[in-house]
């Protein structure tokens, strides 16, 4: 059971801005990433941290809950901008919804603390009963690819592809953000566009279509950004 009251002091004081929660997901994050997840307890999380084991339970059931948030963590933020793509982007221009929601996913899996997103292939992980849940949110983000791809695709590609087939290739590639991380290249804005361009071309579209598309979103995308973080300044407050 999670405590209801914040356990013993720290064993070492926080010069962190973040939450105490949040310093708990980041600690764990990189044990999990670094050291695997069945390898990793929770007093070693703790230890990172510099709290008592107590106190991490105050903020997490369990080394199971903490693995639900990183891994929710790394699909949220693109499925909250699903809705918000749709209503932005102009009838008749699927292409740009296509690669607006690509430069959204590859950002959130560029920020997601410690590569997180390598998680999803560790055997441990895919094991872990937490994961069934995972899986359900990440193939509602596969659907939302392989609707947004059957629009903008080909007619012949349309004809030839259903929608859960397109949707996991183009998940696919642009998960590669996570090998990028892995191998120490930065997620730079110009490989962004590569990755994102990329998953249209995937889908057939013309390069010309591919241009348009890449200047309309990259424009939407800052004013999600700045929409996003007037947000999180007023909920700060």
């Amino acid at each position: 059971m999670r405590r209801t009251s914040p356990g013993r002091p720290r064993h070492v004081v926080s010069t962190s801005a973040a939450s105490p929660r949040d310093q708990v997901l980041d600690a764990a994050a990189e044990l999990f990433v670094t050291r695997g997840f069945a390898a990793t307890s929770t007093r070693e999380i703790a230890e990172k941290v510099g709290i008592q084991q107590a106190s991490l339970y105050y903020h997490f059931a369990g080394k199971d809950e903490i693995l639900a948030e990183l891994l929710q963590r790394s699909v949220r933020p693109t499925m909250d901008n699903v809705a918000k793509i749709e209503a932005l982007v102009p009838p008749d221009t699927d292409a740009t919804a296509l690669y607006l929601l690509a430069l959204i996913d590859i950002r959130t899996l560029a920020e997601a603390s410690h590569n997180v997103g390598i998680l999803y292939g560790q055997s441990d992980v895919a094991d872990s009963e937490i994961y069934a849940e995972f899986h359900h949110a990440r193939g509602q983000l596969v659907e939302s690819y392989g609707r947004f791809g059957l629009r903008a695709a080909s007619r012949d590609l349309a004809s030839d592809i259903d929608t859960r087939e397109l949707g996991e290739m183009l998940t696919h590639s642009v998960e590669v953000v996570t090998t990028l991380r892995q191998v120490g290249l930065a997620v730079t804005p110009k490989r962004a566009n590569r990755i994102a361009a990329a998953a249209l071309r995937m889908c057939e579209v013309p390069q010309a279509t591919i241009s348009i598309a890449a200047s309309a979103a990259g424009d939407l995308l800052a004013g999600l950004v700045t929409i996003d973080q007037t947000a999180g300044a007023l909920a700060a407050q």
